[in-house]
């Protein structure tokens, strides 16, 4: 291995123990670590967002010597609109304009998105015949549906939940926190992998106590 190669994991080992510092408490050592952390990466998505959209996105494209295109000088001059913030409240007003069509945009995509994958498709799980296929298959099927059911039936509102209606509400309230838990679940194993990841690294790369 070689100086630079150890050099590096020294590095990475120093900063991967500035930041589980913190869960003793909060020090200089995290503090310096959050610093050094923060700043590399706005740099390097500085870095990348200037050569993939000024570079290649616009100026590539905007300048092509054949065929030039106009539609970039949109997306340009809706940025250089954003940086009238910088400039005093006089012209800060024209920022509103980019902000405006990049919410709208982006609440258009996204709402198509949802929608498809949220919405439609949930849809076409929940009427598909119930009793079809193996053992499981249908187990999962009538379980599906009697959550779809029951959770709907929780979130409406216009009749009281007693008797029956209310059991199922009840059921549907049991169905919606399983929902949750899983979901959280997977939120928490998911940082538990990048956990596991750096101690794989300390005890692996750096110390070599494991191979």
């Amino acid at each position: 291995m070689s100086w630079e190669q150890t050099f590096g994991i020294w590095l990475a080992a120093a900063f991967t123990l500035g930041i589980v510092s913190f869960l003793y408490r909060d020090n200089i050592f995290y503090k310096v670590c959050e610093a050094i952390f923060v700043g590399s990466s706005a740099g390097y998505w500085f870095v990348t967002y200037f050569w993939d959209n000024l570079y290649r996105k616009f100026y590539l494209q905007a300048f092509d010597p054949v065929s030039p295109h106009i539609a970039p000088w949109v997306g340009f001059i809706l940025g250089v609109l954003m940086l009238t913030r910088l400039f005093g409240a006089k012209i800060a007003w024209l920022s509103r304009w980019p902000l405006a069509f990049i919410i709208g945009a982006t609440a258009g995509v996204y709402m198509m998105f949802y929608f498809v994958s949220n919405a439609m498709l949930q849809i076409g799980a929940s009427i598909k015949p119930v009793f079809v296929g193996s053992f499981g298959d249908i187990v999962s099927n009538v379980l599906i549906a009697a959550g779809t059911f029951c959770g709907l039936v929780y979130f409406f509102f216009s009749k009281e939940h007693k008797g029956v209606f209310g059991g199922a509400a009840r059921v549907g309230i049991w169905f919606l926190m399983v929902t949750f838990g899983a979901s959280f679940g997977y939120t928490v194993m998911s940082r538990m992998s990048l956990m596991l990841g750096r101690l794989d690294f300390l005890f692996g790369d750096w110390l070599r106590l494991i191979s």
